[in-house]
């Protein structure tokens, strides 16, 4: 299994950046898929969800309205399109596979090295 995040960098409050995740190693479409992050000094935090299909999704609180989980299974590849970015949102982002029957705010089975957000003014 591997997962390879990319898009991060230094944004300014209000802005916007999407985040992508290639996978490979298993079957991208037969997995739920989540992003978390961890924000300097602090633990890991749940993010975002997305089913296999990619209809069903769910946020976390702090960030509902503002960020948008995505995948496409033909080209192995988890988004997250982050807007109105805030300093709260600096932190080190990961997509992770979830496996099945469990809390996928909490359980992941793998996940990537991460790609790093820094928003500031």
């Amino acid at each position: 299994v591997l997962l390879v995040e990319s898009g991060g960098g230094m944004v300014q409050p209000g802005g916007s950046l999407t985040l992508s995740c290639v996978a490979s190693g298993f079957t991208f479409s037969t997995y739920a898929m989540s992003w978390f992050r961890q924000p300097p000094g602090k633990g890991p935090e749940w993010v975002a969800h997305i089913k296999i299909g990619g209809r069903d999704t769910d946020y976390a609180d702090a960030v509902k309205g503002r960020f948008t989980i995505s995948r496409d299974n033909g080209k192995n590849t988890l988004y997250l399109q982050m807007n109105a970015l805030k300093q709260e949102d600096t932190a080190r982002y990961y997509c992770a596979r979830v496996p099945s029957d469990v809390d996928y705010r909490l359980q992941y089975d793998d996940w990537g090295q991460g790609t790093h957000v820094n928003v500031s003014s």
